[in-house]
């Protein structure tokens, strides 16, 4: 029978610390090569964010209010250019400069008050572009 001294498999701890350390950083490093080589944040539509913001300005109890069309064009997003248009029945308002044909564009449907106790239905196209 042989006797075991009881040093068998053991490791030093200085010697284990190290070797988790290195691990570590090895793995730092790799994920960190890995980020570099992924593409950048992917294009969004821009105008999807600035025609919620412009709805939530136009809005007042869930009815849009024309009157307050030109002051919610602000709510487009930094940097960028914005045209809204809210058509009710064939009456048109637009505001913002004249937008290029190939545009980010959303549109949303609204109810909107066209006089004292008359609400219709409309629609909210905003266009957002550089």
């Amino acid at each position: 029978m042989r006797r075991s001294s009881g040093r068998e498999a053991q490791t030093e701890p200085l010697a284990a610390v190290v070797a988790v350390v290195v691990v570590a950083l090895a793995l730092s490093v790799y994920v960190g090569a890995l980020e570099a080589s992924l593409p950048g944040p992917v294009d969004r539509n821009h105008a999807e964010t600035a025609a919620d913001r412009i709805e939530r300005a136009l809005t007042v109890g869930g009815v849009a209010r024309p009157d307050r069309l030109a002051t919610a064009l602000d709510r487009g997003p930094d940097g960028y250019r914005v045209n809204a248009t809210l058509t009710v029945g064939d009456r048109t308002e637009r505001v913002g400069p004249t937008s290029p044909e190939a545009v980010d564009t959303a549109r949303r449907r609204v109810s909107v008050r066209i006089g004292p106790g008359r609400v219709e239905p409309g629609r909210l196209e905003v266009r957002v572009w550089t």
